[in-house]
């Protein structure tokens, strides 16, 4: 299935072709599809490989960052990452870089793999307190580390005011976007980040997050790392259920500004991918609008505090 206009199509076949090219000594393992997402998609190789194949040429951008930084993030976190373990090169069968990392077992966050939601929301808040800790190691917000979603809000004002049109155009939408656009709105309001800029996951959804026997193991996919202002990093948090939240909340003891903020970021990222996934990943579509909606659910908690 493709999703983006410009995306190359992959196979197992493709897979194959480029371990006989780079690697001959992995060529002959088992290769089986292990999922893909919005940027990437995955093929397990053997039983303790994963091949990671970009959609795009600006997906593939991300594959020279995780392969320079990973190494010297993995240390200072409290859980697993992926371990890079071969930077594969452009070929005549498929032209973007790509990667290959150890395989990490695990459970993707659901409601059936997490045994205690309000334990798992303070482990998952004592990972970004860790990731927010980490020294930038000369690193800066510019070029492939200056992701949008580590800034303010107004910057992006003009792009997600157009989702929202769209996402009015839509039929059978069953959401009620002028209550989110007001939620959005009302954020554009406040102070703009200010302070110290840390390293960003930028894409902590349950999907990027493995368990095993129910707590958090893992943390994949650092395609969006950046460097930037932390408010986005909290904005998955409306993906988890209201306990997970809470608890995340309370551990990294946020302000109501940023808590708002982020709440900003959650917005416009699933109203975006509504807009633009609407035809081309009904599976994604579907997590934005669980998002949204818990969103409007919860829409006056802050009121309580």
């Amino acid at each position: 299935m493709t999703i983006h206009e410009n995306e190359i199509r992959v196979d197992e076949a493709v897979v194959r072709s480029l371990l006989r090219e780079q690697r001959p000594e992995w060529a002959t393992l088992p290769v089986s599809p292990a999922g893909a997402g919005t940027d990437n998609t995955m093929y397990r190789l053997g039983t303790g490989l994963v091949v990671r194949l970009p959609r795009t040429q600006d997906n593939a951008q991300a594959v020279r960052k995780e392969q320079a930084w990973l190494p010297r993030l993995a240390p200072h976190l409290p859980c697993r990452i992926p371990e890079p373990v071969h930077v594969g090169t452009p070929s005549a069968v498929f032209p973007f870089a790509w990667s290959v990392y150890r395989w990490i077992d695990g459970d993707e966050v659901a409601f059936g793999s997490v045994t205690d939601w309000a334990a798992f929301g303070a482990d998952l808040a004592a990972v970004v307190r860790s990731l927010h800790s980490v020294p930038l190691m000369g690193a800066a917000r510019r070029g492939e580390l200056s992701w949008y979603r580590g800034g303010g809000l107004r910057a992006c004002d003009r792009s997600i005011t157009t989702y929202f049109d769209e996402c009015r155009t839509l039929q059978g939408l069953d959401l009620d976007i002028r209550r989110l656009q007001r939620l959005w709105r009302s954020a554009l309001e406040l102070p703009e980040p200010s302070g110290r800029q840390v390293w960003l996951h930028g894409d902590l959804k349950p999907s990027n997050l493995l368990v095993q026997q129910g707590k958090l193991h893992a943390v994949l996919d650092f395609g969006c790392l950046s460097v930037g202002f932390p408010d986005a990093e909290h904005s998955t948090l409306w993906d988890l259920p209201p306990e997970a939240r809470q608890a995340y909340w309370d551990a990294t003891d946020l302000d109501e500004v940023t808590w708002l903020r982020a709440r900003a970021w959650a917005v416009a990222v699933g109203v975006a991918g509504v807009s633009y996934y609407w035809t081309t990943y009904p599976a994604f579509v579907s997590e934005c609008l669980s998002r949204l909606r818990a969103i409007l659910e919860a829409s006056d908690e802050l009121r309580g505090r």
